[in-house]
């Protein structure tokens, strides 16, 4: 396993500061753009990432964490799935300040009450074991080192706690497979480079998803990082990924 590689940077802590900066600069157009290029399916995924695990939040004194929050439509969407039948806690964190911005003011006009942390995925500020659940959304690809992301999952999880890997994968159906290369090499680049005004941050999405391991790959992944019960679903067509795993 290694971590994520934009072009041009060489080492982890570059790679990582590289993303912050990214993630930072294009957070006022980030939502538009997530639900123009999608096509809304966006939308659709993160629903499916909360229907899946509203039964960890089920729990007496539930206690979840949505982990590379951005501008928190995951957060938002665990806080939509459990009102008003339990009052689990569920908490968000990010490393880029300008997206945590967003994300509070989205949780305010929401009327919920869920605090937001600025900390790093790879040194969490919580403690061992505090946590039933962790969810990811688009998120983990772009950690600078997927070992150690897993390994700080499990530190934080309880005994029995659920991880959701909401991720974006190589699709398997020949109808999605063609025309998605070709929106991802000509169209994506081109939109979302001239919308956001951050060329770069969207030349490295696609160049992010290829490097990233497949949904079988993933799942034998964190298998050997300790996982157990892992299971995935793909979803249109397998364009995206949601993986499951216990601690």
């Amino acid at each position: 396993m290694t971590g994520t590689t934009p072009r041009g940077v060489a080492g982890e802590q570059a790679a990582a500061r590289w993303v912050r900066e990214m993630f930072g600069r294009v957070a006022p157009r980030y939502d538009f753009l997530n639900h123009l290029l999608s096509f809304n399916l966006d939308k659709r995924w993160r629903a499916r990432l909360a229907a899946r695990v509203a039964p960890a939040l089920a729990r007496p004194g539930a206690r979840a964490l949505d982990l590379c929050c951005g501008t928190g439509d995951v957060l938002l969407a665990l806080l939509e799935v459990g009102q008003p039948v339990w009052p689990a806690a569920v908490l968000g964190a990010d490393f880029s300040h300008p997206m945590l911005v967003e994300a509070r003011r989205k949780i305010a006009a929401g009327n919920f009450s869920s605090p937001v942390l600025e900390a790093d995925a790879l040194m969490l500020p919580l403690r061992l074991a505090s946590l039933d659940l962790v969810t990811i959304a688009f998120g983990f690809r772009n950690l600078a080192n997927y070992r150690a992301g897993f390994q700080e999952l499990l530190r934080v999880l309880k005994p029995g706690g659920l991880v959701a890997i909401l991720e974006f994968s190589q699709p398997t159906h020949r109808a999605i497979a063609g025309p998605y290369r070709f929106f991802s090499r000509f169209v994506l680049p081109r939109v979302g480079g001239l919308i956001s005004g951050v060329p770069e941050a969207y030349s490295y999405l696609p160049e992010s998803i290829q490097k990233f391991p497949g949904a079988e790959d993933l799942a034998q992944q964190m298998r050997e990082a300790g996982f157990s019960s892992v299971d995935f679903e793909r979803l249109m067509g397998g364009l995206v990924a949601l993986h499951l795993g216990r601690k």
